[in-house]
């Protein structure tokens, strides 16, 4: 049986793609074509797929390209049933909506955009009509974030994400009690910080939030002795810290290492050079994706590292990225499977998905590491 989402002239349109052609033009569109048509009971059958995302010229580009270059890299291991159409459109609500809409009656699944106002703006329009996978989470409220479309399935990476999970992991390893929450007035770390106190409140912790303002990188040192006697007088249970590396590295180094600090991935001086090496973090406890902690397992192995220039160093940010595409591919043939309910053992992390019946599910469990001789290292290897 042909996947249930498509429309009878699928058939003829998979056929299009299977010699070469692409449909009308959707904004830039470059077509991928599959191996033979592999259609039999251990097989999907042949779905289109198209690929939303912004032009390389954009303010996306680089984000683009490096999460572009990973769902094709997934798709030149195991292409077998699924067309790829790459469909690039400028990185505005508006054109991004236009390429969705004008997509969408040709395609079986449609995976897109990169961007929330892009996202923002498809979920508002109200037609979403075919699976969309998207790579990023849509800016609404609590109350609009309830009610998504039945076939949307928000896979994007989340640092507010990460805050919850590292509010329950210190919530089993800590036990009840005082937590000091440590950020800058930058946007992501108020939106880390909100993300981290309501889910600790509810796992039985006592969020205490504090603000370190910070001049050219370097943080107020009027802030981090008022912080050094409030550890002193309060023993809190543990510090969470919504900052960079460089960041925590100031603050660890002020208050030293007696309480336990924890963050999120943005905590990952990753890198190949060793002056990145940051012994003030050691014991420093975070989450990150298997991609960047574990690259030498063999389920990593499995796909090409992204290329980069000689002598260039490796940008985090990037490959968590090309990561995500990656698990995007693969979440997108299970989805194409009719495969309601399944678990992937991701890029990304543990990824559990429910999707095609009911209330969609989407939960990313990333690996835990802490900072050993100045680097991350995943706790299980210590």
């Amino acid at each position: 049986m042909l996947y249930k989402w498509a429309k009878p002239l699928v058939l003829v349109f998979a056929g299009i793609l299977m010699h070469g052609l692409c449909p009308a033009a959707l904004a830039n569109t470059t077509v991928v074509e599959p191996v033979a048509n592999d259609i039999g009971p251990n097989h999907i059958p042949i779905a289109s797929v198209a690929l939303l995302l912004p032009t390389h010229a954009g303010p996306l580009g680089s984000a683009a390209d490096a999460l572009r270059n990973g769902f094709l890299a997934a798709y030149e291991r195991n292409k077998s049933g699924l067309a790829v159409t790459v469909i690039e459109a400028p990185d505005t609500p508006a054109d991004m909506l236009s390429a969705y809409l004008a997509a969408s009656p040709q395609y079986d699944i449609l995976v897109g955009p990169l961007s929330r106002t892009g996202m923002t703006a498809i979920v508002q329009n109200g037609q979403i009509t075919k699976p969309t996978i998207a790579l990023t989470q849509p800016d609404l409220s609590a109350t609009e974030e309830a009610g998504l479309p039945s076939l949307l399935l928000p896979i994007g990476l989340s640092i507010e994400a990460e805050a919850r999970q590292v509010a329950d992991w210190i919530s089993n390893e800590q036990g009840p009690g005082k937590v000091f929450v440590i950020a800058t007035p930058v946007s992501w770390q108020r939106r880390v910080v909100s993300a981290f106190v309501k889910q600790a409140t509810s796992a039985g912790l006592v969020p205490e939030v504090m603000t370190v303002s910070m001049t050219r990188g370097v943080a107020n040192p009027g802030a981090l002795d008022q912080l050094i006697q409030r550890i002193q007088a309060e023993n809190p249970r543990a510090i969470f810290v919504a900052l960079t590396a460089d960041q925590a590295s100031q603050v660890r180094t002020a208050v030293g290492p007696e309480i336990t600090m924890y963050g999120i991935s943005q905590l990952n001086s990753f890198g190949e050079n060793e002056s990145n090496r940051l012994a003030d973090l050691n014991g420093v406890r975070l989450l990150d994706i298997p991609w960047l902690l574990t690259p030498d397992n063999p389920a990593m192995r499995t796909y090409p590292r992204q290329a980069v220039s000689n002598g260039a160093a490796r940008n985090a940010d990037l490959e968590r990225l090309y990561a995500l595409g990656i698990d995007a591919y693969n979440v997108t043939r299970q989805v194409a499977a009719q495969n309601f309910a399944f678990q992937i053992n991701g890029a990304t992390g543990k990824l559990n998905v429910g999707f095609g019946v009911g209330t969609p599910v989407f939960e990313r469990t990333e690996p835990t590491a802490a900072y050993q001789d100045g680097r991350v290292v995943p706790l299980e290897d210590h």
